[in-house]
């Protein structure tokens, strides 16, 4: 009975009820109705602490970066294509372990100050390293962006145990696209050993970032370019 609560309900515990449930029903199928029926509480409770679902992936966004923060800062001593590599390489990872969680996780506003700490500590290395406040900021933004939206590509289209789905039919796409063969060949590369093609892409956004935004005499600027 809801009544028999001992644990105080709040938004922290709501939200971490609500990735719980994620892996289960995908965003689509997240209400606050499931929610409140998973917590054995009346759905009216929850508007207490969020006035609408927005509100609600805000917080479990927020969530789900206190649970991924350490893991988006690298070594000491590391370069700066490491820090930017193994922050998106732990980004990735921690999406991954959600069903649509980059989808949950892009387009919110956290709700309090834990990104402040690993991305001023992040930003640090990259000005260190010959990068002007600006060019640091738009280089993160950019293999951010560029993680985010794979993963959110990786999700929609790779496999999904939980609905039973394997992924895209390639041998099916490639028949439909017989009469173009270079565009029927490439969903191969596109949709499979997702993987591989984060790390080739990522590795790509790196080295374009260390082509066009370290300023002219930064260590890592190469001669000539």
């Amino acid at each position: 009975m809801a009544g028999e609560r001992t644990t105080r309900l709040d938004r922290t515990l709501v939200a971490r009820t609500a990735l719980g449930l994620l892996n289960e029903t995908g965003l689509e199928g997240l209400t606050l109705r499931a929610i409140a029926k998973e917590l054995d509480v009346k759905a009216p409770a929850l508007y207490w602490h969020f006035k609408d679902k927005q509100a609600l992936l805000d917080e479990m966004a927020t969530e789900m970066l206190r649970r991924m923060v350490d893991d988006m800062v690298a070594p000491d001593g590391a370069d700066w294509r490491t820090v930017i590599a193994a922050a998106m390489r732990g980004l990735r990872a921690h999406l991954l372990r959600y069903r649509d969680g980059a989808r949950v996780y892009s387009g919110t506003r956290f709700t309090d100050l834990s990104y402040v700490a690993p991305m001023e500590a992040n930003l640090r290395r990259l000005t260190g390293a010959g990068f002007t406040p600006a060019g640091a900021a738009r280089a993160w933004q950019t293999a951010y962006s560029y993680t985010i939206g794979y993963v959110i590509e990786e999700q929609a289209m790779g496999p999904d145990p939980a609905k039973g789905e394997e992924g895209y039919d390639l041998d099916a796409r490639a028949e439909r696209l017989a009469e173009f063969p270079l565009a029927a060949a490439a969903g191969y590369e596109m949709f499979r050993d997702y993987d591989a093609g984060f790390g080739q892409g990522l590795a790509a956004v790196v080295e374009g970032i260390g082509a066009t935004l370290v300023r002219p005499g930064g260590p890592d600027r190469k001669v000539g370019a």
